[in-house]
């Protein structure tokens, strides 16, 4: 069986949360850790609204982190890069009242389980990754191994 697993994006509301507890008692299993790595609005804006993709290739950029050379042409192959349709700025603060609404209540629902840590994500990936890696590392030795 499956001894370690991460979900990402899962669970999204307490309901979802409280019968993913229930399932996992039910199995003699119990969540570890949480990670919220947490980003400002604005910033989380700019990231998504900032994406773009080559038509041709799929190649990912971004036009202040990984910007094309030329705009809007891509540098892999030449293709037209462009924003997805869910990446517009409507979508992403739509998007953002239901993280707010729905799924950030989970933040005091691990916080008061003992379960929570807050990674600050309005930092270099390298950083960000560092972080996220010592904890898990940190989960998976006070267990008994590295699975």
């Amino acid at each position: 069986g499956i001894d370690r697993f991460v979900l990402d994006g899962f669970p999204r509301n307490l309901a979802q949360a409280a019968e993913l507890d229930r399932r996992l008692t039910e199995t003699g299993h119990a969540i570890d850790l949480v990670i919220d790595i947490a980003v400002p609005d604005d910033r989380i804006v700019g990231r998504i609204t900032g994406r773009r993709i080559c038509r041709g290739c799929g190649t990912n950029y971004h036009v202040e982190f990984l910007p094309t050379k030329q705009d809007g042409v891509c540098d892999q192959c030449g293709g037209e890069t462009y924003q997805r349709s869910d990446d517009d700025a409507e979508t992403v603060l739509e998007r953002l009242r239901v993280y707010h609404e729905q799924t950030s209540p989970l933040i005091e629902y691990y916080e008061d389980a003992g379960l929570l840590v807050s990674l600050n994500g309005n930092r270099d990936v390298d950083a960000i990754t560092d972080d996220l890696v010592a904890n898990l590392e940190s989960v998976a030795s006070a267990a008994g191994g590295g699975r």
